[in-house]
């Protein structure tokens, strides 16, 4: 007997459909929004070294640090400095971008 499930008997919630039905509590959406700078910064930070096919430990390697702490930062559990944003954009040649934008 098969003890996996395969992918075609896979039924989950899409994460988008997930995050709308939540975003109908309040409380839910107040503290989602309270924390979107900080989603926002890991989200970019882990599609420019996915887009630059670079792993966590070369990336290290690169910045002079573990890749315990790109793990660190890439899942939530700690924030990075600016100045470690901008040793982060350098090992990927890229530039970092800030802004401000008004509120609709």
């Amino acid at each position: 007997m098969n003890k996996y499930i395969l992918p075609k008997d896979r039924h989950h919630l899409d994460f988008d459909e997930y995050l709308k039905e939540k975003l109908k509590n309040p409380a839910f959406k107040a503290e989602f929004d309270r924390q979107q700078p900080e989603f926002a910064v890991i989200q970019a930070m882990i599609e420019a070294r996915s887009k630059k096919k670079i792993t966590q430990k070369n990336l290290a390697e690169k910045i002079g640090t573990k890749q315990s702490v790109i793990s660190r930062l890439e899942s939530g559990n700690a924030n990075p400095s600016l100045n470690f944003l901008k040793k982060f954009a350098q090992a990927l040649d890229t530039t970092l971008q800030i802004r401000f934008v008004k509120n609709s």
